[in-house]
C-alpha cells in the first residue's frame, strides 16, 4: 500500500515538473526576446546575402523578411484563436 502511494506521489511530481517545462517552453515561444533574436539573425543573414549578390540597398531591402516575420507573429495568435473556436464546434 505504502509503495503504491509513493509511486503515485512520484508520478504526480514528475507530471508537475513536466508541466512547468511545457509552460516555460510556451512562454519562450511567445517571448519578445525570442522574436527579436530571430528578426536580428534573419536581418543579418539577408544583409550578408544581399552584399554577396551585389544587390542595391542591402540594409533597407533586408528589412523585408524580419518585418514579414513580425507581422506573421502578430496575426498568428488571432488565427489560432479563430481556429480553436471552429475546431471546438
Amino acid at each position: 500500500m505504502e509503495s503504491e502511494l509513493e509511486q503515485l506521489k512520484s508520478r504526480i511530481t514528475a507530471l508537475e515538473v513536466r508541466n512547468q517545462r511545457v509552460e516555460m517552453d510556451k512562454a519562450w515561444e511567445g517571448s519578445f526576446i525570442r522574436k527579436s533574436v530571430i528578426m536580428l539573425v534573419t536581418y543579418i543573414i539577408v544583409v550578408l546575402f544581399l552584399f554577396a549578390i551585389h544587390s542595391g540597398q542591402p540594409f533597407i531591402n533586408a528589412l523585408v523578411p524580419p518585418t514579414g516575420f513580425l507581422l506573421s507573429t502578430l496575426v498568428v495568435g488571432d488565427l489560432k484563436r479563430w481556429w480553436m473556436k471552429r475546431a471546438q464546434k
